[in-house]
């Protein structure tokens, strides 16, 4: 009887573990699948999204206007980005031209190799922070923020979200200890403001209650270096970044979030609906902040904060949700159920075979969008309830 026992809990731990390998191993397949192509091709290296940082940095080092249509239609396509591709615009705020401007100084494919291992080394180095954050917990399940699918994309897009994780991150980890420098971590969030309205709602109200008033000194020393460093390199960047926001019309632009859908749906021309959801994502901010006020600990609830501001943003892509990691592993180390990690490494995978399908079918990808956040959040809150459930037992191998 027990050499049966034995058997069957060796039979279920590999059955648990199977998925998280799987998962793992379609990821490390993708990374280095997509190094060895972008190496040896003689097409453009990285995708779109890189090449447009390339050609704006371009720019940039030659003292030109980084939104010069011509100039970037002629440095995107000479850099070989095919026909069929519209060219694009580096539509960050200008304060963070100064992350893209050393890649001024590179050819394309040469700079985009470095980008590639410097998001891959932002993802790692988040990833690991996190798992210290919580514990340094005994198991594997850091491994769902390593292979998590969207982070995956955003690394191969060269996009700038996962610049932006490892700042999220050593706020959660230096907001009480080293508020100064938590307001500076912060800071690199204003890459991409639109992604963080109920977060940022909480977070001024957090700050008058608490008198953190030492993280908005840091916040704003950050981003006076950052718009005095923009200065230097373009003068006239904001007045050039304002021309090509009235022309650029990104809001006739099919993105697939939760706020175009809505748009769509009820008035296709309406720019102000796109930020219904986020109003309403800003209401319930506060109303979730406000009880907890006194004893609001932004390691445990800022997690469903982001899950929330992520999924109501007025625009946002599917590289974005690489954002939720920190309220991923948070639920994951959490929770009792080996099930509930199954079903995330199973979502996880199906956004890689969609990512792997879109190789092909580029427009696969969008329309596996709209389900991926509020799955995130679905999978958070269950878990967040398992928790709760004192007849689970932990599996410390996984």
């Amino acid at each position: 009887m027990n050499g049966e026992r034995l058997t069957r809990q060796k039979i279920l731990r590999t059955a648990a573990v199977l998925p998280f390998v799987t998962v793992c191993g379609l990821a490390a397949g993708f990374i280095v699948g997509i190094l060895c192509v972008a190496l040896c091709s003689s097409e453009a290296p990285g995708t779109r999204d890189y090449i447009v940082f390339w050609a704006t940095a371009q720019q940039l080092t030659h003292h030109a206007n980084p939104y010069d249509e011509d100039a970037i239609t002629r440095l995107e396509r000479t850099a070989g980005l095919p026909l069929k591709v519209k060219i694009g615009y580096m539509r960050n705020p200008p304060w963070s031209l100064p992350f893209i401007y050393p890649l001024g100084f590179f050819s394309a494919r040469v700079g985009w190799v470095l980008w590639f291992f410097l998001l891959l080394a932002c993802l790692t180095v988040s990833v690991r922070l996190i798992w210290i954050l919580y514990g340094r917990p005994r198991n594997s399940r850091y491994l769902l923020g390593l292979s998590f699918a969207p982070a995956l994309y955003s690394v191969i897009c060269g996009q700038t979200t996962l610049l932006m994780l490892p700042g999220l991150v050593l706020f959660l980890r230096l907001h009480r200890t080293r508020p100064f420098l938590a307001g500076i971590a912060l800071w690199i969030l204003a890459l991409k403001p639109h992604l963080f309205l109920p977060f940022g709602v909480v977070l001024a109200a957090w700050v008058l209650i608490s008198k953190s008033y030492k993280l908005v000194a840091g916040a704003s020393v950050a981003m006076a270096a950052s718009c005095a460093i923009t200065y230097l390199i373009d003068p006239m960047a904001w007045t050039q970044y304002f021309q090509m926001v009235r022309t650029a019309k990104i809001d006739q632009v099919s993105i697939p979030c939760l706020s175009y859908l809505l748009r769509d749906l009820l008035l296709p021309r309406s720019t102000g609906l796109l930020f219904l959801p986020a109003a309403l994502g800003c209401a319930w901010a506060l109303f979730y902040f406000w009880p907890r006020r006194l004893v609001w600990d932004w390691t445990k609830d800022g997690g469903l904060l982001m899950l929330v501001s992520l999924l109501v943003a007025p625009y946002s892509w599917i590289y974005d949700q690489g954002m939720v990691i920190p309220a991923l592993l948070q639920g994951a180390f959490l929770t009792r159920s080996r099930n509930l990690l199954i079903a995330l490494a199973f979502l996880s995978a199906l956004v890689e075979v969609a990512l792997f399908c879109s190789l092909s079918h580029p427009s696969a990808m969008h329309q596996w969008t709209y389900w991926t956040a509020p799955a995130w959040l679905a999978w958070y809150l269950v878990a967040h309830a398992l928790a709760r459930e004192p007849r689970n037992v932990p599996s410390p191998d996984l």
